[in-house]
């Protein structure tokens, strides 16, 4: 019985210890909404319409988090994107550890592609991990980076970036049909690609990456949408506490 109650005491303690730990690392950080209350948010992984199909593990609420250099940065680009008649529409932010175990098991999972049509009808499943779309560790679990995209206040619509967020395919990648350091887009590379994008769509994402770049966020050479605070506090740090 003693050995018994010892177990259940020790366990108690370390289970306090992490409840502390966590407490004190979301102290580090800041909902979104409550710095750039102009942002839209459509937090894909608490709900069903992401390349999994279900609402992913950690995601205890809707919203997002940053850590408060990059939070004060994004308050910056917002402020840049609402004078031109957008706002921004986030997509994800800090993703604890356990959302990137929940992505990596489904990965594994080759039979389940409930989601295929939506996010990945030209690739195998079983492609996932070795072309990198699914990876072990996310830089977005380091807590400064962004998932995002424009919404035009003219329209009331997201802008046109002729690609969804999350899509696994070169259509992803900001260098697909343009040059996004020039700027220069290449109408005969669009017209020979399946899934071409067309000028307008090559320069809407490049007002997004303008906006981005030009507030200390660095680009992903894959995703249009993700960005990274080049000075980001905790590059060696990988985060576990929920998103509520």
């Amino acid at each position: 019985m003693r050995r018994i109650n010892l177990i259940l005491s020790l366990a108690l303690v370390l289970a306090c210890a992490c409840t502390n730990s966590e407490q004190k690392d979301r102290k580090l950080y800041v909902g979104i909404p409550e710095l750039v209350p102009d942002a839209i948010l459509e937090i894909r992984y608490f709900g069903t319409y992401n390349f999994v199909g279900e609402r992913i593990d950690g995601y205890k609420a809707p919203t997002a988090l940053l850590t408060k250099e990059a939070a004060a940065a994004l308050k910056e680009v917002s402020d840049y994107v609402m004078a031109q008649g957008f706002r921004l529409k986030i997509y994800d932010a800090y993703r604890p550890q356990m959302s990137v175990d929940h992505f990596v098991r489904w990965a594994a999972d080759i039979p389940d592609t409930l989601m295929r049509a939506y996010f990945y009808p030209d690739v195998d499943k079983s492609l996932l991990f070795v072309r990198e779309y699914i990876m072990e560790k996310s830089g977005h679990t380091r807590g400064s980076t962004v998932d995002l995209t424009l919404f035009d206040m003219n329209t009331g619509k997201e802008v046109d970036m002729g690609g969804t967020f999350d899509w696994f395919g070169p259509e992803s990648h900001p260098d697909f049909c343009g040059d996004p350091v020039t700027g220069e887009y290449f109408p005969d590379v669009a017209a020979k690609e399946p899934r071409g994008i067309t000028e307008q769509q090559f320069r809407n994402r490049q007002i997004l990456r303008n906006a981005m770049l030009s507030h200390g966020f660095k680009p992903l050479s894959t995703e249009w949408w993700h960005f990274t605070l080049e000075n980001e506090p905790y590059p060696d740090t990988y985060f576990t506490f929920p998103v509520e």
